[in-house]
């Protein structure tokens, strides 16, 4: 999907626009995400969102969160597919026995049972395409959006 310009998608008995931005976080917020990890993570998310006929527009973040902007039919649970991204990710970082994980992290728990999703309602998708992709943008503070040129 382009994100220059918002397209309409169709099915069989139905036209819709719906993305989400998704936000997962580790475990207490453990810095247990590298950069390494993260490409693992955001691949296997982009698997997962295929299986479910969803498309990955954007995805990256932090040491202790993941933010996934998706675009997702009208029959796909929000809830589902977060369910699943977080069940495949989890096992997929388990299995690989990082070593940065295993000491940010105990137990088989990867994420943190809850998640932060909204639809990217008023905003274009390109706004917030651009404020998942810079997640790791120095000049910006924790938690704070990126101040724009004035």
């Amino acid at each position: 999907m382009s994100i220059d310009q918002e397209k309409y998608r169709t099915g069989r008995h139905v036209v819709y626009s719906l993305q989400a931005h998704v936000v997962l976080v580790t475990k207490c917020r453990r810095g247990a995400i590298t950069d390494r990890v993260r490409e693992h993570l955001i691949a296997t998310t982009h698997d997962v969102c295929e299986r479910f006929e969803t498309t990955l527009v954007e995805a990256d973040g932090e040491d202790d969160h993941l933010h996934l902007l998706v675009d997702y039919p009208p029959k796909v649970s929000l809830s589902k597919l977060v369910g699943a991204i977080k069940t495949n990710t989890s096992l997929w970082v388990r299995r690989e026995n990082f070593p940065e994980v295993t000491q940010a992290l105990w137990g088989d728990h990867f994420w943190s049972p809850s998640y932060f999703v909204t639809s990217t309602g008023g905003a274009s998708l390109e706004k917030v395409a651009a404020y998942v992709r810079d997640q790791r943008e120095p000049s910006r503070a924790p938690g704070k959006p990126k101040q724009q040129p004035r």
